[in-house]
């Protein structure tokens, strides 16, 4: 009889672990999901020049709550597509995308990178703030710069490539000038991170060479004349590991991340590249030696941006997230992914179908160096292509999650919340708490009665604000006879506190 009770023992605690470990998979409780919003050529926000303040506040509240419709924890903000901003700055003009005139503040009066910090930090959400490095007129014929602009207060720094004008890096100024603006958003507003995306050197133009040789001359920095490649790899490099050393000067808990075009090198021409026939790689065309990047430590998460179906020829999704999760070098990961191109008249029979996206994130993961998913855009939001919601929210997305700690960046322990009171008030009760050192924001979560209190489960998870009180409507899902609650303090580095119960 001991040998049976200790073998059924035995089992139902391999029962335990598979069934956890099943479900921490299936519903992670950290995972980053996040959207983009862009803001060039009014892309997703806002969704014309000239609106109003209120409708643009309005607009920006209508896409910050169907992020949390969707259970996603994250946007990242476009707020400075072309040297300009999108908020209150000394270093830039205000951005054209906003009033239609570059150099115009909004009227009334408004910072509208204040105000979607304040209305993420309601909704728990984190903000990633998304700028562009080096375009600075984003179409020579149709944008008028203001005459703060660097177009005309510094136009040695700019080159004309295409119907663009760039920033020109192989000048040291230009860098110590976007430094600048990195560290005036750094020091003044409450964000979670700076990202760029792909565009380093422009992508090329067919028989068009990027004039840059006058800088290649000027600031040689010992590269010989037949290495200008790797003398433009080395200006993107200097950048790079300059931004890094300035934000974290500043803040050490805000992150640093790039989201590159998702192929580095084709084996074709290095065997460390993956198995890929794409005809742009970061590393040739766009001189982002984003591999480099990871190793050093100079940034603190990538975000691959791999726009193709599961099984495509030159660029097969599943060989790239296996290839990028294999060169990480401790660098976080998370992944791009294309809602945008769910749409059943696709070309492309994959896309004809939101199960596609369904099926990466699966992919994801099942991956451990896969920590989560970045969708573009903001329309897709707007759009639901194919109710493809629906369908995160009944399979990948059913319950919340947090976003997840970055080994890379600075600890902060957070203090438990102190004093949690409920109170009963009709028909509805209130639980209230107070801060503890390092609160950003905070977790409630909904246990039966009798359960432990566990809270890596994320169906516990009631909701995530950066309120110290949440009034409960009392029902049948909700009522104190049938419910408990708990509460934690989550730092600006990712941590969760202890929980703390609360009492009547």
């Amino acid at each position: 009889m001991k040998i049976k009770s200790r073998f059924r023992v035995l089992t139902l605690l391999i029962l335990i672990t598979v069934t956890t470990s099943t479900f921490s998979q299936h519903y992670p409780k950290h995972e980053m999901r996040a959207f983009w919003i862009a803001t060039v050529e009014n892309i997703d926000w806002p969704s014309e020049k000239g609106l109003t303040t209120e409708r643009q506040k309005a607009e920006m509240i209508e896409l910050l709550d169907q992020v949390k419709a969707w259970n996603m924890n994250t946007v990242v903000f476009q707020i400075r597509p072309d040297a300009d901003a999108l908020f209150e700055s000394n270093l830039e003009p205000w951005s054209e995308w906003l009033s239609g005139k570059q150099g115009i503040a909004p009227d009334p009066y408004y910072d509208p990178l204040a105000f979607t910090i304040a209305e993420c930090r309601k909704r728990g959400l984190d903000i990633h703030v998304w700028l562009n490095p080096y375009r600075a007129v984003q179409n020579i014929v149709k944008s008028v710069p203001a005459s703060t602009h660097v177009a005309n207060t510094h136009p040695e720094w700019l080159l004309t490539y295409g119907n663009k004008k760039y920033f020109d890096p192989g000048i040291p100024e230009v860098r110590n000038h976007v430094a600048r603006v990195v560290a005036d958003l750094v020091r003044r507003y409450d964000i979670d991170a700076i990202h760029f995306d792909d565009y380093f050197y422009p992508y090329r133009i067919a028989g068009l060479e990027f004039p840059d040789q006058n800088s290649f001359v000027a600031y040689p920095n010992g590269f010989a004349p037949d290495k200008k490649d790797d003398w433009r790899r080395n200006n993107v490099d200097m950048i790079i590991k300059q931004l890094h050393d300035t934000i974290k000067s500043i803040r050490e808990t805000v992150e640093f991340g790039i989201s590159p075009f998702g192929v580095w090198k084709n084996n074709s021409t290095d065997l460390a590249g993956s198995a890929t026939k794409a005809g742009v790689t970061n590393y040739d065309d766009l001189y982002a030696d984003i591999l480099l990047w990871q190793k050093e430590g100079w940034i603190d998460y990538v975000t691959p941006q791999l726009y193709w179906h599961i099984g495509k020829t030159v660029a097969d999704y599943a060989v790239l997230v296996d290839w990028w999760s294999k060169n990480t070098y401790g660098c976080q990961l998370y992944i791009g992914q294309a809602p945008f191109l769910v749409n059943e008249k696709s070309q492309e029979k994959s896309w004809q179908t939101p199960e596609e996206i369904i099926n990466q994130i699966k992919l994801n993961r099942s991956i451990p160096a896969i920590s989560g998913s970045v969708f573009f855009s903001g329309k897709s939001l707007r759009k639901n292509p194919m109710g493809i919601k629906e369908l995160l929210l009944k399979d990948m997305y059913t319950f919340p999650a947090l976003t997840p700690p970055n080994p890379r960046v600075k600890m902060l322990k957070p203090g438990t919340p102190e004093h949690p009171v409920v109170r009963k008030k009709h028909k509805a009760f209130e639980l209230s708490w107070e801060n503890a050192d390092n609160n950003r924001m905070f977790v409630v979560y909904k246990l039966g009665k009798k359960a432990n209190l566990n809270i890596e489960n994320p169906e516990h998870i009631y909701t995530v604000t950066n309120e110290k009180s949440l009034i409960v409507e009392s029902n049948k899902n909700t009522r104190l006879r049938k419910y408990r609650y708990a509460v934690t303090a989550i730092s600006p580095s990712h941590h969760e506190s202890y929980p703390v119960e609360f009492k009547k």
